[in-house]
């Protein structure tokens, strides 16, 4: 009878954590299409056939299940980052990766959740306020690590400094797909990233660059396969 307990249990806090995790799924895809403050707990009540009280019980309140998507989302995308890391290749090929994950998200009728999110900052609880930064402020970190060595070893030209060169790459990626998005065509935003991109490449490899990785958020920018992350 105990071990029997013991599972019902475990199976009571599994079905618990998927029901948040369908919460998050539904609220993030909310957010990246419509925005934070266009969309309530009803509407994800009624997407999911769960009572709003069900909700509550995950989220208290819109500013924790604010936060909590951030968080999710956060992760995602740094594991993203670590993978492209690991996949080696120049300053450029890393760029070009980066690119596709917004890519991606916009193949799929979607926002960066971030970008959605800082659009609406003025409005957000000051936990999600604060979250968002950290967001912009990881991916500056990163990108500004790339860019760096991108430049000591004579792959990327760019003037200014890699931490401004950072902030220039995320503004153009996240203007970008919000250009794009009234046209429903994904070719507007990968025209955009692929040029910005090539304008930080040296003029020595920005011709076999223009050839041989072009953005494309379905296919990588190296020849080992992996599953495309998505913002």
């Amino acid at each position: 009878m105990v071990p029997k307990a013991r599972s019902n249990r475990s199976g009571a806090r599994g079905a618990t954590r998927d029901t948040g995790q369908r919460i998050l799924d539904s609220a993030e895809r909310l957010v990246q299409q419509r925005g934070f403050n266009a969309f309530s707990y009803a509407d994800i009540a009624g997407e999911l056939g769960v009572t709003k009280a069900s909700l509550h019980y995950h989220f208290p309140g819109k500013g924790e299940l604010g936060e909590a998507l951030i968080t999710r989302y956060a992760e995602r995308f740094a594991r993203a980052l670590e993978e492209i890391e690991s996949n080696g290749g120049d300053a450029a090929a890393k760029l070009t990766e980066y690119a596709n994950l917004y890519a991606g998200a916009l193949r799929g009728q979607r926002m960066c959740l971030c970008g959605m999110l800082a659009a609406e900052y003025q409005t957000l609880p000051e936990p999600v306020r604060s979250a968002v930064v950290a967001f912009f402020d990881h991916n500056e970190d990163w990108l500004e690590s790339v860019l760096d060595k991108g430049r000591r070893d004579n792959t990327l030209a760019f003037v200014g400094s890699p931490r401004d060169t950072a902030r220039m790459i995320i503004g153009g990626l996240e203007g970008a797909m919000l250009v794009a998005r009234p046209y429903g065509d994904l070719a507007r935003f990968q025209s955009a990233a692929t040029t910005l991109v090539a304008s930080l490449a040296t003029k020595r490899e920005r011709g076999d660059w223009m050839k041989s990785a072009a953005l494309n958020p379905t296919r990588p920018t190296r020849s080992r396969p992996r599953r495309q992350p998505t913002t």
